[in-house]
């Protein structure tokens, strides 16, 4: 039976820690409680309140995620935590307590260091333009969602808000020159010349990168971060500018009944519309309508991508923005390998017939 008002699992953490988890920290560990960042965020949709129904089946309930200085994480708290849960109903309001990649049901206590590590892959806030560009962009997502309810010492909390304020103006010109470079050479012009050599397989591959990397590039022009792939669409749009000329663009490309040549001018047009913003932001300078090519088709973002190059510093140039998370990888892999064979297949609904 679908929920008139569905129950989401911010809502019901928030909740869930006011009414069991402080109480019992107040009554257990004040000391602990007093040096930790307590909320939910992190990995999952329910982090961004994008949770539904569906979500139900793997790695969704009342939880909360409890942030510890490392040391004090290392010296005994993962322990005492662990107790702590040990008293807890094995559900609240009728959800059963989760369990998710760290700690158990109900409660997940990290260490700081540990948490921003397999996040951006460091412990400091970035200080120079490179070290913004080292950090896969979807992943300072798992930072800066969710919602913090309590911060006795509020290192996280600022260091959150370091993240909140975007980034530096060279950075997000280079992450501009690098999205434009790969959503028109790597997705459009790989698209056309698929089509004219009827490459179906490669025009579907090309296609999916060229939606992917254009509503990426309109994040990128919001000076909002992008989420990873799953969400994207659905936050896209949700931006306030240039989404909603551009999600009818995209809805049409998608449809079963769009011809190759309808699909490549839909993307021209949306192309159109992401260049005229960065003229009129100032990123590139205006420009006469430039003609289409038979062959390589309307490569205009790339030659935007020339212009926003040459306004850059040279080791921003030589420098490769971080856009696949490999961070995260790197403790996702440890985590599975730690799985049992059949609690991992259950996570995943691979169960026997």
């Amino acid at each position: 039976m679908t929920e008139k008002t569905p129950v989401k699992a911010l809502g019901l953490g928030r909740d869930f820690f006011n009414e069991i988890v402080k109480p019992a920290m107040v009554k257990v560990c004040p000391e602990l409680l007093d040096q930790a960042a307590c909320g939910r965020f992190g990995l999952g949709s329910e982090c961004m309140g994008l949770d539904d129904e569906i979500s139900r089946d793997h790695h969704w309930g009342p939880r909360v995620d409890v942030m510890l200085p490392e040391k004090v994480f290392q010296q005994g708290a993962q322990e005492l935590m662990g107790k702590i849960a040990q008293s807890f109903p094995e559900a609240f309001r009728g959800y059963k307590l989760e369990a998710g990649h760290v700690g158990g049901a109900g409660l997940a206590p990290e260490g700081m260091d540990s948490f921003l590590m397999r996040s951006v892959g460091r412990t400091t806030p970035p200080q120079t333009d490179k070290d913004w560009l080292d950090i896969p962009e979807e992943d300072i997502i798992h930072i800066i969602n969710g919602e913090v309810w309590h911060d006795s010492l509020g290192d996280f909390t600022r260091l959150r808000e370091t993240y909140q304020g975007y980034y530096p103006d060279n950075v997000w010109k280079r992450r501009i020159a690098h999205w434009c470079r790969y959503c028109s050479g790597m997705g459009l012009y790989a698209m056309h010349r698929a089509v004219l050599r009827k490459n179906y397989p490669y025009a579907f591959h090309s296609l999916g990168r060229t939606i992917k990397l254009t509503m990426e590039l309109t994040f990128l022009l919001n000076r909002s971060y992008f989420f990873y792939d799953k969400w994207l669409y659905p936050l896209f749009k949700k931006l306030p500018r240039l989404a909603s000329e551009i999600d009818p663009l995209l809805t049409e490309v998608t449809q079963p009944e769009a011809s190759w040549k309808r699909r490549i001018a839909l993307f021209e047009d949306m192309h159109d519309i992401l260049d005229a913003d960065m003229v009129a932001q100032g990123l590139i300078d205006g420009h006469p309508k430039f003609k289409k090519s038979a062959t390589q088709g309307y490569r205009l973002l790339e030659s935007a991508y020339g212009d926003l190059c040459r306004s850059l510093p040279k080791d921003l140039l030589e420098h490769i923005p971080q856009w696949d998370q490999v961070y995260l990888e790197k403790f996702h892999s440890g985590f599975v390998s730690n799985l049992s064979p059949d609690d991992w297949r259950h996570a995943l609904g691979v169960e026997p017939q």
